[in-house]
């Protein structure tokens, strides 16, 4: 594996995805799908700016492209940390099931798996307002890009969520998984309905009739 999984080319990514490889798998995929929804976002809003009949918005778009800028990088950050966060519940994995420390062990690096699928999360619904806002306030030639990008937070939303459910269902500790899985499912309930909507009047916006 290179030094950083973000460093590969689109094709190899892909192909490592599609491979018999442990990493990437599904929260590194949702953390670099929901890169890209941030991305198309930010596209719409860099094609809005310096336009006079959305010079009031102006600063306001230069405010999501900061606050999404720093989302875009924080998604991509984490396609590596989720990967890195894997290898030492593999390691756990393959302890001897004998060994007296091994169930301790497991505990810890299952907690630690979870922890990078719930920021994906965290930094996914941080970006779903950023949709709302773009939608509002962005060149009406640019929504579709928006729209394509608030489906896309939608799906890595609940791709995420499906990274911190496949291990919460192993923890020893159920107090902790009830807990997350609960903010889990606040989370859903709030911005998958979210950025759905921002899609769906995408779509009944550009199915107007002129």
């Amino acid at each position: 594996m290179p030094e950083k999984l973000t460093d590969l080319s689109v094709s190899a990514f892909t192909e490592r995805l599609a491979g018999k490889y442990s990493v990437p798998g599904g929260g590194g995929a949702a953390a670099l799908t929901g890169a890209q929804g941030v991305a198309l976002i930010l596209m719409a809003g860099q094609f809005t700016l310096g336009k006079k009949k959305y010079a009031e918005y102006e600063d306001d778009i230069r405010g999501m492209l900061s606050e999404g800028g720093w989302l875009y990088h924080e998604l991509l950050s984490l396609v590596d940390a989720d990967a890195a966060a894997f290898e030492p519940l593999s390691k756990a994995y393959a302890i001897p099931k004998e060994d007296p420390n091994r169930e301790q062990i497991l505990e810890e690096a299952t907690k630690g798996a979870i922890a990078v699928p719930s920021r994906i999360l965290s930094a996914l619904s941080s970006a779903v307002p950023m949709a709302e806002e773009m939608l509002t306030k962005c060149s009406i030639l640019m929504i579709s890009d928006v729209g394509c990008g608030a489906d896309i937070l939608a799906s890595a939303l609940r791709a995420a969520a499906l990274n911190v459910f496949v291990n919460t269902r192993t923890l020893k500790d159920r107090a902790f998984a009830a807990e997350t899985e609960s903010q889990v499912d606040s989370i859903l309930a709030e911005y998958v309905p979210r950025a759905e909507a921002v899609a769906e009047e995408v779509q009944k916006k550009l199915r107007e009739k002129k």
